[in-house]
């Protein structure tokens, strides 16, 4: 354990017993006035002490206070589907239909790939004799063996997060079993979720804690780990780009030979037509065409193997040599540097291999194992033999090997743009993902499904790749030089993949030691002997996904740093509890009727900002609620999970704090309205709840020692109810309405008969007509308009990247205000300088 734990652990316990030593206003802070906002001090802890003088009272009391008011039983904001993920265990035929589905959105990418794969090889080797031809199909082959089916399909889906994939899905599992996150508001309550799933097995459990004491240690190695992320996402956003324009301007290249007169002017003008009609249906959202994908690209895939068994049986079967291995090496021995040259058009053939993982979340493990290996794999291999049996026959016609053999041009360039696609819907997704956790300005989403909530669109991002896909296809001209820089985007995502499932096997899997280290040197070798082809093709082509990559890493990066230092300046500022206690309920002002919703992004303590509202305004509303909207990093937080609540200050100053926790997949609704109504509704629940609780703690403190202690063993008795009350959030009274168990039920067997009812409680009827009063007189949202400055002594490069680059971020991307659909006339705005 930590020593920083350790400290907050002992301050829990110091602060408990002041709470319960029966001290005055100032020191009753448990519930009245709670900033302590670790969870209860661990059992282990009481237990050691619990013989010691004033312990076993300590102990007592805290078993027997059913729990500790922080959160409440609530939905947030209704969404189809966001109630944690659809289960795995599917029926056959479930899992039958799931696999043709992802036909039409995860394999589109790769299953283009036979349209410019032996073309782009061949323009760097000439088809001399037949091992040029069998030495290449060897190579393809056994690239798409290895890498998409033995790492992909067997291995890397395995490290999925509660069902998602991709980049920020192993950033976000590591990021809950260490605490490598740089943003620092996590709190012990959100290891709680049910979807958190921490669980560490005993076996090279050593070797998992040291290298988590290493990571967590050492800000140094979350820096690089933050640096591997966002340069995978980078590259997935540059695969974005770069998948239409190569599939698109790959299928009316066949016009070519088709039409005369038909040149590379009239393929890049046709191009861009159909990539600006491409981008501009986008904002229906792919489920208006979804339906089409999985058919259109189930006849592709029959099309590919039917087509090439007719080609493999009526040229050269004898290309079935290929499976030899050996047929590689004697490809490498006649070429050299040719050969190797060719591996930037063989990685090609394996585009689309990080699209299985990323779309994970759409489907099933098994859906996607059983599309690849029974469907994808064999299609793919007769299409490529089909091919390479043509070639022998017709050597001369490797600028159209595909068009020549494949006379389906109307499929192919359906097939392309469904490609195109799947691979713009996964940018969306991925920077919608890098946004909830932290990495990317925040844009406006607009979700175009009621059902699916993964179906997104994002107006800035699409007009963004179409401007880049219509620049790459007018300067390049040609599917070669795009084939250059689509290699280095796609090897460099797969490096990243392979790096973090490294992490995951030894952190998290806790893998046999040997067995963790192979993985990264077959296939990290494989990847880095790809990645060195395709970056010898920096001056053809293979610059422009480094351009990309490098302009969204700085994005991304310079977002994070400037939001992690402006938090830690908000929790540096933050108004003390005593100054708030010397102010008094009025706070120092007027408080007149209404309900005050002040947003900021603190989990902790009272935001300076609240400081410039009372300073600002001349009065104040009669009930203030700080909310926090917080991204932990689990896929989707479950409705009835969603929100904690927490008393801050004594009774009579009525302020609150709620924290809203949303996963990185989860859906905000913009419903003001909706939100409001949920707020009050819950704030009612916290304060029954609250009352009950402090009526059972005065209730407990009167009653014998003896019988308490009875009591108190019976009680734990009982389903361990007041251990799990103290450590989990309150979400037990709806869990038992659904088991068919009411809470009055409940509360009339762990009540004594002599604890005075919620309902019979004046300072509770007090208070809930105080709140029906303030919401009569409506809500207000204090909003900060908040400028981030770097200090005067800090160093040059600070100062550019604050005070200039991450300022014209901030005043760029949407504020905070366009993220709720509130009236202007209900928002005030305040601003603040935070210097950092």
């Amino acid at each position: 354990m930590e020593e920083g734990d350790r400290i907050e652990e002992s301050s829990s316990v110091r602060l408990t017993g002041r709470t319960y030593s029966g001290g005055g206003v100032g020191e009753s802070r448990w519930v009245d006035g709670s900033e302590v906002d670790s969870e209860s001090p661990p059992w282990s802890l009481l237990d050691e002490n619990e013989g010691k003088e004033g312990y076993g009272s300590l102990r007592r009391r805290l078993v027997k206070k059913p729990k500790r008011v922080d959160s409440f039983d609530v939905e947030a904001m209704e969404i189809a589907g966001a109630h944690g993920h659809r289960s795995k265990d599917l029926s056959t035929w479930r899992t039958l239909a799931l696999a043709f589905q992802t036909l039409g959105v995860v394999y589109g990418d790769m299953g283009t790939s036979p349209l410019y794969v032996f073309s782009d090889v061949f323009s760097k080797v000439n088809i001399e004799s037949d091992v040029d031809i069998l030495g290449a199909l060897s190579l393809v082959m056994y690239t798409i063996a290895l890498v998409p089916l033995a790492k992909y399909v067997f291995v890397v889906l395995q490290a999925n997060d509660n069902g998602e994939g991709g980049t920020f899905a192993l950033y976000s599992l590591i990021c809950r079993y260490a605490k490598v996150n740089m943003l620092p508001n996590r709190q012990p309550a959100d290891e709680q979720i049910s979807s958190f799933k921490l669980k560490l097995p005993t076996p090279e459990l050593e070797r998992a804690l040291n290298i988590k004491e290493t990571l967590e240690r050492r800000s140094s190695l979350k820096t690089l780990l933050l640096l591997l992320v966002l340069m995978g996402t980078s590259m997935v956003i540059g695969d974005g780009i770069l998948t239409p324009a190569i599939s698109v301007m790959s299928a009316v290249s066949g016009l070519q030979g088709e039409i005369k007169g038909f040149n590379t002017t009239a393929v890049v003008v046709v191009s861009i037509v159909i990539l600006v009609a491409l981008f501009s249906i986008q904002r229906f959202g792919t489920s208006k065409v979804g339906v089409m994908f999985a058919p259109a690209l189930a006849l592709w895939f029959f099309s590919l193997g039917s087509i090439g068994i007719y080609n493999l049986v009526k040229h050269d079967i004898t290309v079935i040599k290929a499976f030899n291995p050996a047929y590689i090496y004697f490809f490498f021995k006649k070429n050299s540097r040719d050969a190797w040259s060719a591996l930037g058009g063989c990685v090609l053939c394996i585009t689309g291999a990080e699209a299985m993982f990323a779309d994970l979340g759409h489907f099933s493990v098994r859906a996607i194992q059983i599309a690849f290996t029974f469907v994808v794999f064999p299609c793919l291999l007769l299409a490529y033999m089909g091919q390479a049996a043509y070639l022998m026959r017709y050597p001369d016609s490797s600028g159209r090997i595909f068009y020549d053999s494949v006379p389906v041009f109307v499929v192919a360039t359906i097939a392309a743009m469904i490609a195109s696609q799947a691979m713009i819907s996964a940018t969306f997704s991925c920077v919608k993902q890098s946004m909830a956790l932290g990495c990317f300005p925040r844009l406006k989403i607009i979700h175009t499904s009621r059902r699916l909530m993964g179906q997104i669109y994002i107006p800035v991002i699409n007009w963004f790749l179409m401007i880049m896909c219509v620049v790459v296809v007018s300067i390049f001209r040609s599917t070669t030089d795009i084939a250059n820089a689509y290699g280095i985007a796609e090897v460099g995502v797969m490096m990243v993949t392979t790096s973090l499932v490294t992490l995951v096997m030894l952190l998290i899997w806790q893998t046999n030691l040997f067995m963790a280290l192979c993985f990264p040197l077959v296939f990290g070798s494989i990847e880095l002997i790809y990645f060195s082809a395709v970056l010898s093709k920096v001056l053809e082509g293979g610059w422009l996904p480094l351009v990309f990559a490098a302009f969204f890493l700085t994005v991304m990066y310079i977002w994070n740093y400037g939001s992690v230092l402006k938090y830690q300046s908000e929790v540096r500022e933050k108004i003390s509890m005593d100054f708030m206690h010397e102010l008094g309920s009025t706070l120092g002002t007027v408080r007149v009727p209404g309900i005050g919703l002040l947003y900021n992004e603190l989990v902790h303590g009272i935001p300076s900002i609240f400081g410039q509202f009372l300073l600002s305004l001349p009065a104040i509303h009669s009930t203030i609620v700080f909310v926090c909207i917080k991204y932990v990093p689990v896929p989707v937080v479950p409705q009835e999970e969603r929100f904690l609540f927490r008393r801050v200050c004594p009774k009579d100053y009525h302020m609150f704090r709620c924290i809203a926790r949303y996963g990185y997949k989860d859906i905000r609704k913009e419903d003001h309205h909706a939100f409001e109504q949920l707020l009050v509704q819950s704030l009612e629940n916290f304060l029954r709840k609250e009352a009950q609780d402090l009526a059972l703690e005065s209730t407990l403190t009167e009653m014998d020692i003896d019988s308490v202690s009875v009591s108190s063993r019976d009680y734990g008795t009982q389903g361990t109810y007041g251990n799990e009350e103290l450590k989990i959030p309150l979400m037990h009274d709806r869990r038992l309405e659904e088991a068919g168990t009411s809470t009055s039920e409940e509360a009339s067997v762990a009540l004594p008969s002599s604890v005075m009812s919620s309902d019979e409680d004046p300072s509770l009827e007090y208070e809930l007509s105080a709140l029906r009063e303030a919401i009569d007189s409506g809500f207000t949202y204090f909003l900060a308009h908040g400028d981030v400055r770097a200090k005067k002594n800090s160093v040059f490069l600070k100062k550019l990247v604050i005070n200039y680059f991450y300022a014209f971020l901030r005043r760029n991307c949407r504020a905070g205000a366009a993220n709720m659909s509130v009236p202007h006339m209900n928002i005030l705005q305040v601003g603040m300088t935070y210097m950092v």
